[in-house]
């Protein structure tokens, strides 16, 4: 990502959509490249521009945000996706999840929030409102703590240490610097601990990471 993060905003009322726009703009780190007033007109410019980061409200007309999303994804833009949101509702925020999205913040804390989620966003890490963080964690689905705790006896020292650091947020770049090894070296212990709890998505090896933090 670049040092300057790129963001396009897309929200259909105008008057959030402009006092959101004035939040980023006021952040002399950020790049704000457009302001989209439906989810058509959000995947025209994020097509186009290919911005860092697209934030989406799931509620648009004729697009909705989870659509916008889809989109980025089955055509592998590298734009990694904040959803903006009123829907506290645990199975809104999982499908939301399930389209790759790295945020997911409510429009009601948006004003003290949504700078730090692109922020974090930026930085290759996952940013959800503290007020519902907690589907995060929920969204492994594993069973009890018990099978849990057998479940990362196979695991080596060092991928038990990398697992533990994925529990902290950290990025690829971050492990590596902190076990003095490559990024290269950290993908391929992330693979080797997906493949050997039988984890698919990067969301799920972070929620199996943070239930299972304890025990790494």
């Amino acid at each position: 990502m670049r040092d300057r993060p790129t963001v396009v905003i897309a929200d259909d009322h105008p008057l959030f959509r402009s006092g959101l726009k004035q939040l980023i703009e006021n952040e002399c780190g950020f790049d704000l490249k457009y302001d989209a007033t439906d989810g058509e007109e959000a995947l025209g410019v994020i097509c186009r521009e290919v911005p860092d980061i697209a934030i989406l409200d799931i509620d648009m007309p004729e697009v909705t945000g989870l659509e916008v999303a889809r989109v980025i994804r089955n055509r592998g833009l590298a734009t990694e996706i904040i959803f903006l949101t009123m829907y506290k509702e645990e199975d809104v925020f999982n499908k939301a999840m399930e389209t790759g999205a790295r945020g997911y913040v409510l429009k009601e804390s948006a004003a003290i929030e949504i700078v730090s989620a692109i922020r974090t966003v930026a930085q290759g890490k996952y940013y959800v409102s503290p007020s519902i963080s907690e589907y995060l964690v929920r969204r492994a689905g594993y069973p009890a703590t018990s099978s849990k705790r057998c479940s990362v006896v196979g695991l080596t020292p060092a991928e038990r240490r990398v697992l533990a650091l994925i529990a902290e947020h950290r990025t690829n770049n971050e492990i590596a610097d902190e076990l003095k090894i490559s990024p290269k070296t950290v993908a391929r212990h992330r693979e080797n601990v997906a493949n050997k709890l039988n984890i698919h998505g990067s969301h799920m090896l972070l929620k199996f990471a943070l239930e299972n933090k304890e025990n790494l």
